[in-house]
């Protein structure tokens, strides 16, 4: 590609009328968007993972040894982001499938990152428990009829069909374990590098933090719901395993609050700590005994109502600046506190 790199006949704007080159901005929009999406299903997964190792030796982490993901859909996203996730996460191969009407066309992809390539959505649900969604949105209705009965409750789909909302999505699966980002174009900034993969974008540190659940750099936005309805799986995951609620607190801590900046090392005690009221409100709370575990949550009304997460979750910068700075961290970049990304106000109150 590089030697190809200044010949103007092979660059994508040749031949394009000059009063049509207003509309290149798609163009970067469309990567940012491929980008962003990339980034956020690896922290998710990363997260899953580092909850298996920080699991008490007095549990046995079957769901999540080891973590099985599924992708239904092989196109320009499906296989992106099986890349991403190999790479960066990292899922070993024989941990990863894919689902996909034209397995054919994924041969060299199979061979080359020694995954399994198929089409039977029914017996890659029946073995994954992380599933993405990958499909058109015209594909979802059919994909969601054949795959209904066979999702446990405790796997989790995460769906990047835009067009289809999450409240139709539960509909159709007839499922509630719905993790579904949802980004909004607000200006048009291309920061995405055009010239590097999605892995290698992934490692710059300008893209990365740009990709920050509260980041509007690029121009697009996040609804930081998402990022609630993350930690609401996690606490899923610990209910599953009839973990007592107090030792998840510990281990949620433990998971999210445990990378610092420099100044809160000195005093971590002024750092913020998950409490049983961010989960559940007041009444459940005086109810619930010391062994009990969370109750089992609807992730799907976590990311469309307000929960008693939310007003904590949206007022308080401290634990903002530390989820920030411990996504950056699981992808290998650290920073300064004044170095973080802006928190986008819009962001945080979609």
């Amino acid at each position: 590609m590089n030697m190809l790199e200044d010949l103007e006949s092979l660059q994508f704007e040749y031949g394009i009328q000059e009063e049509d080159h207003s509309w290149l901005y798609l163009q970067g929009r469309f990567r940012g968007l491929m980008i962003k999406a990339c980034a956020h299903a690896t922290f998710f997964c990363k997260l899953l993972l580092n909850l298996q190792k920080e699991w008490p030796q007095t549990f046995n982490p079957q769901f999540l040894s080891f973590l099985k993901v599924g992708i239904i859909g092989g196109g320009n996203l499906g296989k992106q982001l099986a890349r991403v996730l190999l790479q960066l996460v990292p899922i070993p191969a024989e941990n990863l499938r894919i689902s996909t009407r034209r397995p054919e066309v994924l041969g060299e992809e199979q061979r080359k990152l020694g995954i399994q390539c198929f089409y039977h959505n029914p017996y890659l649900v029946d073995w994954a428990n992380v599933l993405f969604l990958c499909c058109l949105p015209s594909q979802l209705p059919n994909i969601c009829l054949e795959i209904q009965t066979h999702l446990e409750k405790g796997c989790i789909v995460y769906s990047f069909v835009a067009a289809v909302p999450i409240a139709r999505l539960k509909l159709l699966l007839n499922h509630t374990n719905i993790l579904r980002p949802q980004y909004q174009c607000v200006e048009n900034v291309n920061i995405w590098g055009a010239g590097k993969d999605i892995t290698a974008a992934l490692q710059d540190p300008v893209i990365l933090q740009a990709t920050c659940p509260y980041s509007a750099a690029g121009g697009i936005i996040l609804n930081i719901k998402w990022l609630e309805g993350v930690f609401h799986a996690a606490l899923n995951i610990c209910t599953a395993k009839d973990m007592p609620h107090l030792q998840v607190l510990q281990l949620l801590n433990e998971l999210f609050l445990s990378v610092h900046f420099e100044d809160c090392e000195k005093d971590e005690a002024s750092c913020p700590k998950f409490q049983l009221q961010d989960f559940v409100d007041q009444v459940y709370t005086k109810n619930l005994p010391q062994r009990r575990p969370f109750p089992w949550f609807d992730l799907t009304a976590v990311q469309l109502k307000e929960t008693p997460f939310t007003q904590h979750f949206s007022t308080s910068t401290a634990f903002r600046d530390h989820l920030t700075y411990l996504y950056c961290d699981l992808f290998g970049i650290s920073f300064t506190k004044e170095q973080q990304p802006g928190v986008s106000t819009s962001s945080s109150s979609k």
